[in-house]
């Protein structure tokens, strides 16, 4: 990629060092993580022109259309066995709160969802205690006999480690077996930042890095594609955060699997680890600055090898991601019909987002607005609104709320014997 001729102008006043590494980027260079530590610091101009970078390598890297996905979340337990410091979602086996969907109704929510125009549906949940081995094939091959054409995105590398051990094989031999009844991608969310230290602070017990990296590896091998997320604005420094994407991209290089990059902002509202103060030097979540410059390195450092960088509307609310479309940002994600996980821990923007919303918001930035599928693959293209969707016309209140989730008697979470 060579530098567009007006770069000059938009880098003029910027910083001698900023700006060496802004022109190494747009020269097709590879942004090193120390380098990417030094772009974390800029602010005024320099923040302006890291900005303007990321942008113009999006438009090089995945042109001018913004994609979003039709899907909804199944958040089907909140009942787990860890008790992570940043987790407000989780409930443990006593608690009053804590519910599990039965098979018969994460069907019904998937056909309906289906129904409504969703080519996906996201299928995560606490560990519950006492699963059975067979619990998330069992899952998979529901779903998939009565919607067979939705797209099953189900369960973290977390999960696949917690059933893998349930059924007592390898993270290998229960991924072949997700995969031959029905999985097709899963999330790559639990990675939080991907360094122990951090990850004992957070959250001790949970899956390592190196178990999170081979349960990833593994998937893309046998064909499963996977999203790449990082948590961050909490105990993490910058060069951690930089380390993270650096891990990724590697992976990234080595296998080709995964289909974006999620940065995460965390929710503090909420977090048992601000809260209580059970964890020390815990920040409310990244500053609006922050977001900023995270996502605009992720374009510099990732793009060449993800292409997709998609913000997250949930985290940072509608209007921060619409402006993060300036800052190297390709695609708004999903729906969400029923997102839990988020709303539990205090977010404000959760539960849905309808399709016009986000195509207003595409349109008002100036680009293209497509809806995709899991893959990337456009399935509708609009230069200008048009008519609503199914899901435009349903009334968000017919999906219920978390509140009322967990006060429904007839999902109360039982022990299994």
């Amino acid at each position: 990629m060579s530098p567009p001729k007006d770069i000059g102008a938009a880098l003029s006043g910027v910083s001698t060092q900023i700006r060496a590494i802004l022109e190494a980027c747009l020269e097709g260079r590879s942004l090193g993580w120390r380098q990417a530590v030094t772009l974390g610091h800029a602010k005024g101009i320099d923040l302006h022109a890291l900005c303007v970078t990321a942008d113009l390598m999006r438009e090089e890297q995945a042109g001018d259309v913004v994609t979003y996905v039709i899907n909804r979340n199944i958040n089907f337990t909140n009942v787990c066995i860890k008790k992570c410091a940043f987790c407000a979602f989780s409930r443990t086996l006593r608690s009053e709160q804590g519910y599990m969907l039965d098979v018969e109704e994460v069907v019904r929510r998937a056909v309906e969802a289906q129904t409504l125009g969703a080519t996906e549906v996201c299928v995560q949940a606490g560990l519950a205690p006492n699963a059975h081995g067979r619990l998330y094939p069992e899952l998979c091959r529901a779903i998939k006999a009565e919607a067979p054409d939705l797209h099953l995105h189900a369960f973290s590398p977390e999960e696949i480690k917690y059933g893998a051990g349930l059924a007592r094989v390898s993270i290998r031999q229960y991924l072949l077996e997700l995969k031959e009844a029905g999985l097709d991608s899963l999330p790559g969310t639990s990675a939080e930042i991907l360094d122990d230290a951090v990850r004992q602070r957070i959250s001790p017990g949970r899956i390592s890095t190196d178990e999170w990296v081979e349960v990833v590896r593994t998937a893309h091998e046998i064909g499963l594609t996977t999203t790449a997320t990082m948590m961050f604005g909490h105990v993490e420094t910058l060069a951690d955060r930089m380390r993270h994407m650096d891990l990724l991209r590697s992976i990234q290089r080595e296998t080709g699997g995964f289909t974006e990059f999620v940065p995460l902002s965390f929710v503090h509202t909420e977090a048992p680890m601000y809260n209580e103060g059970t964890v020390e030097g815990v920040a409310p979540g990244p500053t609006g600055n922050e977001v900023i410059r995270l996502y605009a390195i992720a374009r510099l450092m990732l793009g060449p090898t993800f292409g997709n960088i998609q913000a997250s509307w949930v985290k940072e609310g509608l209007r921060v991601s619409q402006w993060l479309l300036g800052c190297g940002v390709n695609d708004l994600g999903g729906t969400l019909i029923n997102e839990s996980i988020s709303t539990s821990a205090g977010a404000s923007h959760g539960q849905l987002m309808k399709p016009s919303t986000l195509r207003r918001a595409i349109f008002d930035a100036g680009r293209v607005a497509a809806q995709r599928n899991t893959a990337y693959e456009l399935l509708n293209v609009w230069t200008q609104e048009s008519g609503p969707d199914p899901l435009d016309l349903v009334d968000a209140g017919r999906f219920g709320s978390y509140d009322t989730l967990v006060a429904d008697e007839r999902f109360r979470y039982r022990r299994r014997r």
